[in-house]
C-alpha cells in the first residue's frame, strides 16, 4: 500500500479556510440576508432528470478524499464505475470548507436554479440545514438496495435523514482524545484532559463547537444528540473554568496534529483521521475514545436540487456501498467505513488496516459514539455565539 503523504486531512480542510468563527458569521448572513424566503419545495422546484440519454455525472467532493493509484494520476474506483455503467464522471475536488461551498450555492439553491453538480458531499450539519431548506432531491430507495443492505446501524435513523433518503455516508469519524505518549502519560477522560496538572498548558481543543462542546456534554452525562440549553451551559462552564485555569493553550482547526506530533502538546480533543496518520509515524500516538463516550460525524452523498442526473447518482452511491469497492476506497483515505462487510473485503488488501478500530470501529466503541444534535437557526446561532466567547474568538 502506498504511504500518504498529505499536508493536510479532510476534516484539516474542514476548518482551513475560514474555521468555526466562520459558522458564526455565516449562520448571522443566513438571516440577515433572509435565506429563509429561499425555501424549497418538491412541488414547486421541480428537478428533471436526464439520465435515461446522458451517461454523464458531475460530482464534487473534498480534496484527497478518493482512492488513487500510486503515481497519483487516476482514480482506479471511478475509472471501474465508468467501465461498468458507461457514466462518465466529471470529478472535482472543489469543496474545502461547508461555510466557503453553501456561501457559493446558496442564492442559485435559493432560487431555484442549478448549480452545475450532481452530486455533492457535505458534513452532517450543513447537510441537515439544505434538506431543512429543501434544496436537496429525495433518492428513490429501490434504486439503492447495497445502501439499505450495508449501512452501518449507527448511522441510520439519523434525526436529520431518517429514512436515509436525502444523504447517504460518504466516510465517516469520530472525534475524541489524543495524546502523545513521549510525552505524557494515558488520557482517558475529558475531565482528565481539562483538570490534570501534569497537562496545564499543554492542551488544545478544537475550534469547532459541535466537536468540543459534544464531548464535554458527555462528559457531564448529557447526551450530544438530545440536550437543554441548561445542559449546554453547564458544560460551557467547564470548558470556561480549563480556559481561566490555562489549562487549555488554545483552540485549533486541524494545526493540532502538527503540534501533537512534536509534542509541543501532549494531548488534545482531535479526530481519528488525523491521527491515524500521526500514528503511521509515531506509534506512541494514540488516539482515545472517551470513557463517557465520542463524537460520530459523517459527510454525505446527496443529490441537490435542480441536478439533472439524480439516477446516474444513485447508481454511483449505490456502487460504492458495495463492500470490495468501500473498502478500496477506506483504504486510501483511513476514516470510518460506513459500509458493512466492508471490513471482511479489507483483509485482503491490508489486514492491518482491517484491525485498525479508527476505521472499523467495534460495537462497543459505536455503542458510546453519537452524532451531535441537530440544530435550527436560532440554536446554532446562539450556541456557536456563547462558545465563541469562552474560546476567544
Amino acid at each position: 500500500m502506498r504511504s500518504n503523504p498529505r499536508p493536510l486531512t479532510r476534516r484539516g480542510l474542514l476548518t482551513g479556510t475560514l474555521g468555526s468563527a466562520a459558522l458564526l458569521t455565516a449562520a448571522g448572513t443566513l438571516a440577515g440576508c433572509g435565506i429563509e424566503g429561499g425555501r424549497q419545495t418538491e412541488a414547486d422546484c421541480v428537478s428533471r432528470d436526464l439520465s435515461g440519454t446522458e451517461k454523464t455525472l458531475a460530482f464534487s467532493n473534498w480534496p484527497q478524499y478518493v482512492d488513487v493509484n500510486d503515481d497519483w494520476t487516476k482514480r482506479p474506483s471511478l475509472d471501474e464505475f465508468t467501465t461498468r455503467t458507461g457514466i462518465k464522471v466529471t470529478y472535482t475536488e472543489d469543496i474545502n470548507d461547508n461555510n466557503e461551498f453553501f456561501g457559493r450555492v446558496q442564492n442559485q439553491l435559493g432560487a431555484c436554479q442549478g448549480i452545475d453538480r450532481d452530486l455533492i458531499v457535505l458534513t452532517d450539519w450543513l447537510a441537515a440545514r439544505m434538506i431543512r431548506l429543501g434544496w436537496i432531491q429525495q433518492l428513490d430507495p429501490a434504486k439503492l438496495p447495497n445502501v439499505h443492505a450495508n449501512l452501518l446501524p449507527s448511522l441510520q435513523n439519523r434525526s436529520f435523514d431518517p429514512e436515509n433518503r436525502l444523504a447517504i455516508p460518504w466516510q465517516s469519524g469520530l472525534t475524541g482524545l489524543a495524546y502523545n505518549g513521549s510525552v505524557t502519560k494515558e488520557i482517558r477522560t475529558v475531565d482528565e484532559l481539562l483538570t490534570r496538572p501534569d497537562l496545564r498548558g499543554k492542551v488544545t481543543a478544537l475550534s469547532e463547537m459541535r466537536d468540543t462542546m459534544g464531548l464535554l456534554l458527555q462528559s457531564n452525562g448529557h447526551d450530544p444528540a438530545n440536550f437543554t440549553p441548561a445542559q449546554f451551559d453547564d458544560a460551557l462552564t467547564k470548558l470556561r473554568r480549563a480556559v481561566a485555569a490555562g489549562q487549555i493553550r488554545r483552540f485549533t482547526g486541524n494545526d493540532y496534529a502538527a503540534d501533537l506530533a512534536r509534542g509541543d502538546i501532549a494531548a488534545c480533543v482531535g479526530w481519528s483521521g488525523d491521527v491515524i496518520q500521526l500514528a503511521k509515524r509515531n506509534e506512541k500516538i494514540r488516539f482515545v475514545t472517551p470513557d463517557s463516550g465520542g463524537l460520530l460525524f459523517s459527510d454525505n452523498m446527496m443529490v441537490p436540487i435542480r441536478a439533472t442526473h439524480r439516477a446516474n447518482a444513485e447508481k454511483l452511491i449505490d456502487y460504492y456501498y458495495e463492500p470490495p469497492v468501500a473498502a478500496q476506497l477506506a483504504a486510501s483515505v483511513n476514516y470510518i467505513c460506513p459500509v458493512q462487510g466492508a471490513q471482511a473485503e479489507m483483509e485482503k488488501l491490508d489486514p492491518g488496516l482491517a484491525a485498525n478500530p479508527l476505521i472499523f470501529p467495534d460495537e462497543a466503541m459505536l455503542s458510546t459514539s453519537t452524532v451531535f444534535m441537530t440544530l435550527d437557526e436560532a440554536a446554532e446561532r446562539e450556541y456557536e455565539r456563547k462558545f465563541q466567547q469562552v474560546i476567544g474568538a
